[in-house]
């Protein structure tokens, strides 16, 4: 047991968890029960009719229950990540969170169970019986050697996948970036020496699938914490034993002079610069103990410039990541009903995900990671996981191995057919903005939180810290900053910058910079004297305007007109854009954008065109291919009046310009959302539903977006605010503090455009 004293990471964790409602996942209908008809055909009577189906063919409970698209995520808790032998319960958050990857990432639903018990013959058990219930088992945080016994028995007794994602995840993602740096060095699997250090259930599996992929048995080192695992040892279980080798190497340094190839998977420093220096020409160094490597790139470069490096971390190139395989080897496994996932769908996936790395990189990708350009290189031999191509790219190659090897049940007929159903599954909008945390965190920027003083806003602050995005700037009375963090326990506030703007050193300079913009405009010195000390966001605009800060974040005190008025006197809009708020919304895997949401009120037909480009642009770079819809209570004509006419002036307007994303209005809401409605139009150009909708004023964006955040069941980010020169977002008073961060980090993405 862990008894080391909680950190501010660790509160702040507590308090994530613990806010709203409690935990990471819950259960929502996917049909409609709002009526008594519902409700008959949902139960009792109707439900009488799938269950006599089914037990006339079991194989129809794969068209009338979630069978086909559920796994079960199962623990004992032994080996929850580095921690050790939590046990059952405490290993819940971190089976919830494998929960969470499965859906975000594969659309995979995915429920956790935690078996309170050691014992192997009643995990089996357990297991087994729950078979009918689930498409595919994911055993998790089992310790070695136990783990073993329980997947071999399971993939014995049960027709459905049995995966055990810490040996073999882990295995598949090490051989893919093995395959990569093995092209780049001119070597071939025939040929390499490996080194493996670690002999629990990831090293095992690494030894087994590269052995499999074409490794001779004698070129591969499995070393434990005694030395080489050869074949005089007396004290070798039946898993370590059937890796053993005929050699005189008897220590991890003897085993690493002259290999190719080093697989760590055991503890921090169990490597030294030495040792590597004894390696091959080019060595390949995969060192993947968490949260510490065996050895950093950083150590490595002071003895060899020739190394391809990988670790487990995402702050270093070449991360290796499970996320990378098991959500994508799920999917295609249960997509053609496969009894087990064999070494040859592991081996396909392995593959898919290499050949990814050396395909050319989307540029929504590359957006997302701003200043780092991906292309297939020594410091680019995986993908990054979240990349959105993964989801079209695994699945069909375990789907086909699936099929090749005889352990699918239902093979796919249409594989590009396949493809697009799979592309459609996710909205790329939850990788991108992951991206964007991730190019964020690697590029550090000064963000200033304004409202520094209020408890949401300390605590965003942290976060933003903690998440390593930069360096947070509170503005607000430092000793009630102190106050409020030491209320909430949330530790020290190193790292983070106070500014009271009453007694700031940069006042004068502030007050005069502003006063130039403002004098022309009736506000005299002492206004603007007196905006400085004692409005934090006039203060907080001000020091981004000057180059003190990179971004800020507000909004959690006023009303959202009254912030734009004070940002708007210390930040002009960019030349040749305007203003405006983009707000998106995320519900059941949909992304739709809504403009403008903040700024005008009854924009011209000038202004529509404007704000649909923009918003069309904003999209893209957020992974969406744009298809904007010009929005009216009218669909072309029917009926007329001031509104529609002021849409359609739009559309001739873009017409004439020519942009290159879809658009077309005027139309109802009703009809962009809906591709059968918009059949019955066959003149209009949208190739899909509309993902972007130009509002007619802003009482109609504003209201709508509103509405669904409190009655739709999605997620709200935004309002954006778009056409500013200088990087400034705005959250709703009702943020959470998790919408602060999420918003902050955006400004901080959008310095690193400017």
């Amino acid at each position: 047991m862990d008894d080391r004293p909680l950190t501010a990471l660790d509160r702040e964790a507590l308090l994530m968890h613990a806010s709203g409602r409690p935990g990471k996942i819950e259960i929502t209908p996917s049909k409609p029960l709002t009526t008594q008809r519902d409700l008959a055909l949902a139960y009792s009577p109707g439900v009488a009719a799938p269950c006599l189906e089914i037990a006339r063919d079991p194989a129809t409970a794969y068209d009338y229950t979630a069978r086909g698209n559920l796994v079960a995520v199962v623990s004992n808790g032994t080996a929850v990540l580095g921690l050790g032998n939590l046990g059952a319960l405490a290993s819940k958050p971190v089976m919830e969170g494998k929960a969470v990857l499965f859906k975000k990432f594969a659309d995979v639903d995915a429920i956790d169970l935690e078996l309170d018990t050691n014992d192997v013959d009643e995990i089996i058990n357990c297991v087994r019986f729950l078979g009918p219930s689930f498409g595919g088992i994911n055993l998790e945080d089992i310790k070695a050697p136990e783990c073993f016994i329980i997947e071999q028995r399971l993939q014995e007794l049960m027709p459905i996948p049995v995966f055990h994602d810490d040996q073999h995840g882990t295995a598949i993602i090490v051989a893919a970036g093995l395959i990569n740096a093995c092209h780049l060095t001119r070597r071939t699997f025939d040929d390499i020496r490996i080194v493996i250090n670690g002999a629990g259930a990831a090293g095992v599996a690494c030894a087994e699938l590269v052995k499999f992929m074409g490794v001779p048995h004698n070129n591969v080192l499995l070393c434990d914490t005694k030395g080489v695992i050869h074949t005089g040892r007396q004290d070798l279980n039946q898993w370590k034993s059937g890796h053993a080798v005929d050699t005189e190497d008897r220590s991890l340094t003897d085993a690493l002079a002259g290999a190719d190839v080093f697989l760590g998977l055991s503890v921090k420093g169990a490597v030294t610069p030495e040792m590597v220096a004894g390696m091959a020409d080019r060595p390949i160094i995969f060192a993947m103990a968490n949260p510490d490597p065996e050895i950093t790139p950083e150590q490595v470069a002071t003895v060899r410039t020739d190394a391809i490096m990988a670790t487990g971390r995402s702050d270093y190139p070449n991360q290796i990541n499970n996320v990378l395989g098991f959500p994508y080897i799920f999917r295609g496994a249960l997509d053609v009903r496969a009894r087990s996932i064999n070494m040859a769908m592991k081996e396909a996936a392995a593959r898919a995900v290499a050949q990814l790395a050396r395909e050319d990189v989307p540029d929504e990708v590359d957006r997302a990671y701003a200043g780092r350009r991906l292309r297939y290189g020594p410091e680019y031999i995986i993908p990054v996981p979240f990349d959105p191509r993964l989801i079209y790219a695994i699945p069909p190659a375990v789907a086909l191995a699936a099929m090749s090897s005889g352990v699918a049940t239902m093979p796919i007929v249409d594989m590009a057919a396949y493809r697009q159903q799979l592309s459609a599954r996710l909205d790329p909008t939850a990788s991108t903005l992951q991206a964007i945390h991730a190019t964020v965190a690697s590029h550090p920027k000064r963000v200033v939180f304004a409202e520094g003083e209020e408890e949401k806003s300390v605590r965003a602050a942290i976060a933003f810290r903690n998440g390593g995005y930069g360096i947070p700037i509170l503005v607000g009375r430092e000793d009630r900053i102190e106050e409020v963090t030491q209320a909430m326990g949330l530790g020290s506030l190193e790292g983070i910058e106070i500014y009271n703007a009453r007694v700031s050193i940069h006042n004068q300079s502030y007050t005069d910079t502003l006063y130039a913009r403002m004098g022309r405009q009736g506000a005299l010195y002492r206004d603007v004297q007196r905006w400085v000390n004692q409005d934090r966001n006039v203060f907080g605009a001000c020091m981004v305007a000057n180059g003190d800060a990179d971004a800020m974040v507000t909004g959690l005190t006023r009303h959202q007109h009254h912030v734009l008025d004070q940002i708007r006197m210390c930040i002009d809009p960019t030349p040749g854009e305007r203003l405006m708020g983009l707000t998106m919304v995320v519900a059941r895997g949909r992304t739709v954008f809504i403009a403008d949401t903040t700024v005008h009120e009854a924009p011209s037909a000038r202004e529509m065109a404007t704000i649909a480009r923009q918003a069309a642009r904003k999209a893209r770079q957020l992974g969406h291919e744009p298809r904007v819809a010009l929005l009216a209570y009218s669909t072309f004509g029917a009926p007329k009046g001031r509104t529609p006419a002021v849409m359609r002036e739009a559309i001739r307007l873009l017409d004439e310009e020519h942009p290159d994303f879809e658009y077309e209005g005027e139309m109802g809401a009703h009809v962009a959302l809906d591709p059968d409605l918009m059949s019955l139009y066959p003149f209009q150009r949208l190739s899909g539903p509309a993902n972007v909708l130009i509002m007619p004023g802003l009482h109609s964006a504003n209201i709508s977006y509103k509405l669904l955040q409190k009655l739709g069941g999605g997620t709200v980010i935004g309002p954006m605010l778009l056409g500013l020169s200088r990087p400034v977002q705005m959250t709703a008073m009702d943020a959470t503090v998790s919408d602060i961060v999420h918003m902050a980090v955006m400004a901080a993405h959008q310095a690193l455009e400017t």
